[in-house]
């Protein structure tokens, strides 16, 4: 009881250090944050002020768009531009680039992370990529596979493998070696420790690393969509760029 007292009190303390929220206060605080900025939105974009005899919003449209414009606009992306159609053509490509990150990743990357003399090999050649622009590729891979839809899935490709396989392997090489201990003192092979130790205490970890990976990856779709597409998200924004 006194514990749950002393519970009960910190959750009242809006400020209590590395204490989490009754779920009405934080569901409040959140749309709070979100009116707040909704507000003062609309007061740059409405409130008007004298600016060389002529009367002008508060921050002009050109650089904040109002809200009303913004909602008309999304009908006309919706409508007029197939916007749907957009988004769908670019989740085709981050899903085929994905696929092929995560199979290359995933064996890879617990391969490198269970064995040192496999990561020994395969470091020098791979950790080199993750400094680069990978913008510096497109030219290359436009060379290897043209400017369809292989150079785009390539170039998505490229983009997130290289910093997924490192996220596998620091997930495999985080599992406590209490656990793997334990596992070769009860008898378990080498494979058996991969696959029922190492594996599934890592998979948490393995899958945090695959969410970046697509944020990633939605990223890089605006550049690889710029070559010569005919839809998708960086087309349209190519388009409009041009306008």
């Amino acid at each position: 009881m006194p514990n749950e007292t002393t519970s009960q009190q910190r959750n009242a303390n809006l400020f209590a250090l590395r204490t989490p929220l009754a779920v009405l206060p934080s569901r409040l605080i959140s749309a709070a944050s979100l009116v707040l900025l909704f507000v003062a939105w609309c007061i740059a974009s409405y409130v008007t002020v004298t600016r060389n005899g002529q009367v002008e919003p508060l921050v002009p449209h050109f650089f904040v768009p109002a809200p009303d414009e913004v909602v008309r606009s999304l009908f006309y992306l919706f409508f007029a531009e197939d916007l749907l159609g957009a988004i769908g053509m670019s989740v085709i490509r981050i899903a085929k680039a994905f696929a092929l990150s995560i199979s290359v990743a995933l064996p890879l990357g617990i391969a490198m992370g269970s064995y040192d003399f496999v990561n020994r090999f395969f470091d020098p050649l791979i950790a080199p990529l993750r400094y680069l622009p990978i913008t510096a590729f497109i030219p290359l891979l436009i060379l290897w596979f043209g400017i369809d839809e292989s150079q785009k899935v390539a170039f998505l490709f490229l983009g997130t493998v290289v910093y997924l396989l490192p996220a596998v392997v620091d997930a495999i090489r985080s599992v406590p070696e209490e656990l793997v201990q334990t596992a070769f003192t009860l008898g378990a092979s080498k494979f058996q420790v991969i696959r029922t130790v190492l594996i599934p205490h890592a998979m948490p970890q393995i899958f945090d690393g695959f969410r970046v990976m697509n944020a990633i990856a939605w990223t890089y779709i605006i550049l690889a969509e710029i070559v010569n597409a005919q839809s998708g998200i960086g087309y349209i924004l190519h388009l409009a760029g041009q306008h």
